[in-house]
């Protein structure tokens, strides 16, 4: 498992900074202001996890069981996150209306938010090293 999340914290990563430079550099003339700064948030966020799941690859101390949790959590609440806010930043240039399911925004928040809350819940069940 933890190969698959390194490797799946490598691809988040190459995606926000893809993303990133796509927000800052194409998206300007296409988009408000408001808009390049809410997809900015979504960029952001998925580097933060992205961060996060490189951490838990490699980390010895969160247990098997909760890395496995949190990596599905984190992929999920991305999308539903990140994805969303990626639609509706470009909302004006599809011809879907990513406003229909904004809803799922705060959900995916919440599924990161989880994640975090697993992984200080392993940090205390350990047993502190004397």
């Amino acid at each position: 498992m933890n190969r698959t999340i390194l490797i799946t914290a490598s691809i988040l990563g190459l995606i926000s900074i893809v993303l990133g430079a796509f927000g800052a550099h194409g998206l300007k003339a296409l988009i408000s202001v408001e808009a390049v700064q809410t997809f900015e948030t979504g960029v952001r966020y998925q580097m933060y996890h992205a961060f996060l799941l490189l951490f838990v690859g490699g980390s010895n101390v969160i247990s098997e069981k909760t890395k496995t949790k949190m990596f599905y959590l984190v992929i999920v609440g991305l999308l539903f996150f990140s994805g969303s806010i990626y639609g509706l930043a470009t909302n004006t240039l599809t011809g879907f209306d990513f406003k229909t399911i904004g809803f799922i925004t705060p959900i995916g928040g919440l599924l990161l938010i989880v994640a975090w809350l697993l992984m200080f819940i392993d940090f205390l069940k350990k047993k502190p090293i004397v």
